[in-house]
């Protein structure tokens, strides 16, 4: 996928625009990715947080980046899954309203953890089609708009499915 890059890393550490936030719906940090954003970002983010008023599930808020590298983090919150038929549409619209977002704030570098895969259960490989496929469509329909897009795989596992995906 052209304007499309799968790396294994630290998302806190990436040098790009936005990090996206696999956020709680009270925004107030969490455990996983989310905890490792608000460490790494520093009280100034939490404080930000605590200003957005949470945020529901498929939707996305912006703050700062604070001690980050990337300037701005996009928060978001994936779905749990519980395998109900919803959570596709759900985890869709994490990726399609941050990348929204991302544009309407002039972002054109932004980096994706793998959403909900964690502690809400979503399926790896669903989650990775899922999330591949949605931004690709994105992209076809900005192409004029000059985004680049990371998907950054904490581990072997989720890097060999999206890089599968990806190619």
């Amino acid at each position: 996928m052209e304007n499309v890059k799968v790396i294994k890393g630290d998302i806190t550490k990436l040098n790009c625009d936005c990090i996206v936030n696999a956020a709680n719906k009270s925004l107030l940090g969490g455990g996983g990715v989310d905890g490792a954003i608000h460490r790494a970002a520093g009280f100034e983010l939490l404080k930000e947080c605590m200003t957005l008023g949470g945020c529901e599930t498929g939707e996305a808020k912006i703050t700062k980046g604070y001690k980050l590298p990337a300037k701005y983090v996009i928060h978001t919150v994936g779905p749990v899954y519980y395998g109900n038929g919803n959570e596709p549409a759900l985890l869709a619209d994490c990726y399609r309203n941050s990348l929204e977002l991302a544009k309407a704030n002039d972002i054109h570098s932004i980096a994706f953890p793998a959403i909900s895969t964690g502690v809400y259960g979503y399926p790896l490989h669903e989650a990775a089609e899922i999330s591949v496929k949605t931004v690709g469509d994105w992209l076809s329909e900005n192409k004029n708009y000059g985004m680049e897009v990371i998907f950054c795989c904490f581990d072997d596992e989720n890097y060999n499915i999206y890089n599968s995906l990806t190619k």
